[in-house]
């Protein structure tokens, strides 16, 4: 029998408050410890030395928002930060259309997500609330992208069964996903009618819906698949998210 495919999709900077004080034991722990650790080092150095400005860079925030992230970054570097399911605590238009809460332990098990913080996670390991996206760069470990990639794209290469490829360019660079063997990989292209990239509140909706048929159903389930025009397509490159043409 086959193995079930993995989804690997984005995270949402839009996150749920909150959570208990737990010891986290997640899929990755393990063998991604000490790049963990060396963020959190990282992070102590950003929050002893950086101004509010500066720290408003890296969390792309202000006000409300980057107090919450600073007093979370806090928690984190101090080991006191509290922790939820990663499925509950990403709240971002992907994340509500996924639907995550509808899926079975062993779906949401499937899916993964590169992380600025954490470096990779399943969707039911337990994180922390955090603002720190793969674009930015911190003290002493430089660009998260380059610093996460090797290490990441290690772990998936590791995984049995295919991937499928669900990334915005951002996540898919800092990931690594590219460098793997094409027999392990299938990305899913969203796309407007044109062929062009898709981009926008419903390319984000529409992934998360195709992420939930994905991971309950396999390829079979984007067979004749359509939500609001937009419909997909398999052809020799893989499949294709095609959104509905504009009216002239």
């Amino acid at each position: 029998m086959p193995a079930a495919l993995r989804i690997v999709l984005p995270p949402s900077e839009t996150k749920a408050i909150g959570g208990v004080r737990q010891r986290s034991s997640g899929a990755f722990d393990r063998p991604l410890r000490q790049g963990r650790a060396d963020i959190r080092s990282a992070l102590k150095v950003l929050l002893a030395d950086g101004d509010e400005s500066t720290l408003g860079r890296v969390m792309n925030a202000r006000g409300d928002l980057l107090q919450r992230g600073i007093a979370t970054a806090k928690q984190t570097v101090a080991g006191r930060g509290v922790v939820m399911p990663a499925w509950q605590r990403y709240e971002g238009v992907v994340w509500g259309h996924l639907a995550p809460e509808e899926l079975t332990d062993e779906q949401r098990s499937r899916i993964l997500i590169p992380s600025g913080l954490y470096g990779l996670n399943a969707a039911d390991d337990l994180i922390e609330d955090y603002r720190l996206t793969m674009k930015v760069t911190l003290p002493v470990v430089g660009s998260l992208a380059s610093f996460w990639r090797e290490a990441v794209a290690n772990q998936l290469a590791l995984l049995d069964g295919p991937l499928v490829n669900l990334l915005p360019k951002e996540h898919e660079v800092a990931s690594g996903i590219a460098s793997l063997p094409a027999s392990q990989v299938t990305t899913v292209a969203f796309v407007q009618a044109g062929g062009n990239g898709a981009a926008g509140h419903d390319a984000k909706a529409v992934k998360g819906i195709v992420a939930s048929v994905i991971v309950r159903e396999g390829w079979r389930g984007l067979k004749g698949f359509s939500w609001r025009g937009w419909h997909a397509e398999e052809g020799e490159q893989g499949w294709q998210v095609v959104a509905p043409a504009t009216v002239p």
